[in-house]
C-alpha cells in the first residue's frame, strides 16, 4: 500500500452504466412488487419497466428474489465493522445489538415505504426464506471478526455460535409483535454467555 496521498478513484463510464442499470432494475422491481404484489410480477415485467432485456437482468441479479435485496455486501460490512470498531468497554454482543437495533429496525422508523417493504417480505414465503438464507450467510464473516477481537482461533466454535445466534436474533425479532423487546431479550442471554468467552 502506497503511503503517498491519493484521490479516491472514480468509476469509469462502463462501471457507472452497470451501476445505473442495476439500480434501475432494483428500483423498478421494488415499485412493481409493492404496487402489484411479488407473485403477480414476472421477471419480464421488471426488465420491461427498466427498459432492458431479461438477459441483462440476469447478469445483475441471479434470481427474482435477489431483486428485492440489493444491500447484502453493505450489511455484512456494517456487521463486521460493528465488531471491529466498537468503542472501548463495549462488548461484542452489545455492539451487535446496537447495530441491529439502529441499522436494521429503527434508523428509518416512520418510513411508510420501509413498512410496506417489510410487509411484502413477511407476506411472501419465498422472500421470507430467501431473506433468511441471505442474512445467515454473514455468519462466517461475523464469526471471524469476533474471533479476531477475542484473540481466539478463527474456528473457535464459541465465536461461531455467538455470530449464529446474534444473526438469528434478528429473524426472531422480525416475527415478534415487539421486535425491540425480543431482540433485547435475546441479546441479554447472549451477553451473559459471552462473559464465559471473552478474556478476563
Amino acid at each position: 500500500m502506497s503511503e503517498t496521498p491519493t484521490t479516491v478513484p472514480t468509476m469509469g463510464r462502463r462501471e457507472r452504466k452497470k451501476a445505473a442499470t442495476r439500480q434501475a432494475l432494483a428500483d423498478a422491481a421494488l415499485e412493481l412488487f409493492l404496487e402489484h404484489g411479488y407473485d403477480q410480477v414476472s421477471i419480464r415485467d421488471v426488465a420491461e419497466a427498466a427498459d432492458v432485456s431479461t438477459t441483462t437482468l440476469f447478469k445483475h441479479f441471479p434470481s427474482k428474489e435477489a431483486l428485492v435485496f440489493d444491500l447484502d455486501a453493505d450489511q455484512e460490512a456494517a456487521l463486521v465493522a460493528a465488531v471491529r470498531e466498537r468503542a472501548p468497554g463495549t462488548s461484542v454482543p452489545q455492539a451487535l445489538r446496537d447495530q441491529l437495533l439502529g441499522a436494521l429496525f429503527f434508523s428509518a422508523e416512520g418510513s411508510e415505504q420501509l413498512a410496506t417493504f417489510h410487509q411484502l417480505v413477511r407476506g411472501t414465503p419465498a422472500l421470507t426464506e430467501y431473506h433468511r438464507r441471505m442474512w445467515m450467510r454473514h455468519q462466517h464473516a461475523v464469526a471471524a471478526a469476533i474471533a479476531e477481537s477475542a484473540g481466539a482461533p478463527a474456528d473457535d466454535p464459541r465465536c461461531a455460535a455467538l455470530a449464529h445466534f446474534a444473526l438469528e436474533a434478528r429473524t426472531l425479532a422480525e416475527s415478534s409483535p415487539d421486535p425491540r423487546a425480543t431482540l433485547d431479550a435475546a441479546f441479554d442471554l447472549l451477553e451473559r454467555g459471552w462473559d464465559v468467552v471473552r478474556p478476563g
